[in-house]
């Protein structure tokens, strides 16, 4: 399965998400008072500030958490719409960009493996959509799944132009340097971006077209398993000790 096909957008656009919808991935993991709370959605990075505050206090109140874990919540996803907004107001270059997607999911029973390719371009897409049509096509019946799955697709996207963003930074920074002559005395600069640069052409040496080769069949067949009650309490147990 591959994502819709690009728009044909290959000018300089503003930092934000390559979806239709410029939501912002927001994850949480806080352990506070000896409770934790993990969550993980979007979020519109227009909104007013004051709606964080209003959703902490909702959600501490609904789940009946310590009034301390309101500061918590409120503060994460500040920091976090605050890296993303920190990116905005770049003119990004991406030029053609197809990259690949992978997912390694597990929500509640359903165990979902898939990789696919994605338009960096395509400002029209839609992980939401995308994930429906997905969890149909598998005859996956949890309404948890979909969610789950366009937030990692999100989340992926977002990683990937935050990489791209900083790069672009690196090398206008390197560039200036240079035509100053003082390309030696920041060579700190220079080799993170050039570290930058390596993980780019690392993640965009996917240069076959779109049409799989008969050898990557297997590998781009997804796998959808249902997990036993044992198979998940298993599981639960092994991310809890891996989150110690």
């Amino acid at each position: 399965m591959k994502a819709s096909g690009s728009t044909g957008w290959k000018g300089p656009v503003k930092f934000r998400m390559p979806t239709a919808e410029n939501l912002v991935p927001i994850r949480l993991d806080i352990q506070f008072e000896g409770q934790r709370y993990k969550d993980a959605f979007t979020w519109n990075p227009s909104d007013p500030d004051s709606e964080v505050a209003v959703f902490a206090k909702r959600t501490v109140k609904d789940l009946k958490l310590p009034p301390a874990f309101v500061t918590q919540i409120a503060q994460s996803i500040q920091s976090q719409l605050s890296d993303f907004r920190s990116y905005e107001g770049q003119d990004m270059y991406t030029g053609e960009k197809i990259i690949p997607i992978k997912l390694d999911l597990r929500v509640n029973q359903t165990l979902i493996k898939d990789q696919f390719l994605w338009d960096l371009n395509n400002f029209e897409s839609d992980p939401e959509e995308f994930a429906r049509t997905l969890c149909k096509d598998l005859g996956v019946e949890d309404p948890e799944v979909g969610p789950a799955v366009a937030f990692a697709i999100r989340e992926q996207l977002y990683e990937v132009k935050t990489l791209i963003a900083i790069q672009n930074v690196a090398s206008a920074r390197e560039s200036r340097l240079t035509k100053k002559g003082r390309r030696g005395s920041d060579h700190g600069s220079a080799s993170k971006a050039s570290g930058l640069s390596m993980d780019l052409v690392k993640l965009f040496s996917f240069k076959s077209s779109v049409v799989r080769k008969r050898k990557d069949l297997d590998v781009y067949e997804p796998v959808v398993d249902l997990l036993t009650n044992e198979e998940v309490d298993a599981l639960e147990a092994r991310e809890e000790r891996h989150a110690r």
